[in-house]
C-alpha cells in the first residue's frame, strides 16, 4: 500500500512538472526551466511593487542600506545587466538605480526590465543555451540567465524584511 501511494505521488510529480514545462513558451526543458524560475522571482518582486504604500517609498530600516525604491530600481538594473550578459554578451547599463526615483518611474522601468528579460528567453534555444558567454568569467547563457533569477530572489528576500518590519505580509507568504 505505502508502494502504491509513493508511486502515485511520483507519477503526479512527474506529470506536474511536464505540464509546467509545457506551458513555458520556450524552446525545451532547459530553457523553460530556467524561464519558470525567473517568472516565479518576477511575480513577488512585481505583487510586492503594489503592497509597498507611496509613502513607504522611501522608507529603509537603516541609513546604510537601499530604500524600497531603490531596491526596487536595482532588481531594474539587474536584469539589463545580467539578461544583457547572457543574450548580447555584454552587461546593459540603463543606470535605473540612479536616474528613476518617482514611484511611477521606477516601477516602469522595473516593467520594462522584466519584459526584456522575458522576451530574451524567447531567443534562446537548448543549444545556444549552453553557449559560453562572459560574466566576469566564463559562463553558459542559461546559467547566466539563472544567476539573474537568485540575484532578483536575493533582493526580493529584502523586501521581505522590509515588508515585515512595517507589518506588510509578502506575496509568498500564504494566510
Amino acid at each position: 500500500m505505502l508502494i502504491s501511494r509513493f508511486a502515485a505521488v511520483a507519477v503526479l510529480a512527474v506529470f506536474s512538472g511536464a505540464t509546467a514545462l509545457a506551458q513555458a513558451p520556450a524552446s525545451g526543458p532547459l530553457v523553460s526551466s530556467s524561464l519558470i524560475l525567473f517568472r516565479n522571482a518576477k511575480g513577488n518582486v512585481v505583487k510586492s511593487v503594489d503592497k509597498v504604500p507611496d509613502d513607504l517609498w522611501n522608507w529603509r530600516p537603516t541609513p546604510k542600506v537601499r530604500s524600497f525604491g531603490e531596491l526596487f530600481a536595482h532588481i531594474a538594473d539587474g536584469q539589463y545587466e545580467f539578461c544583457g550578459a547572457a543574450l548580447e554578451g555584454k552587461p546593459v547599463d540603463k543606470g535605473i538605480e540612479k536616474k528613476a526615483k518617482t514611484k511611477a518611474e521606477v516601477v516602469a522601468a522595473l516593467n520594462a526590465a522584466f519584459d526584456y528579460c522575458e522576451a530574451g528567453y524567447t531567443k534562446l534555444t537548448e543549444a545556444s543555451a549552453v553557449e559560453m558567454t562572459n560574466f566576469g568569467r566564463p559562463m553558459t547563457r542559461i546559467s547566466v540567465m539563472d544567476f539573474n533569477a537568485a540575484h532578483t530572489l536575493e533582493h526580493y528576500g529584502n523586501l521581505v524584511t522590509y515588508m515585515r518590519l512595517k507589518d506588510i505580509v509578502p506575496p509568498s507568504s500564504k494566510q
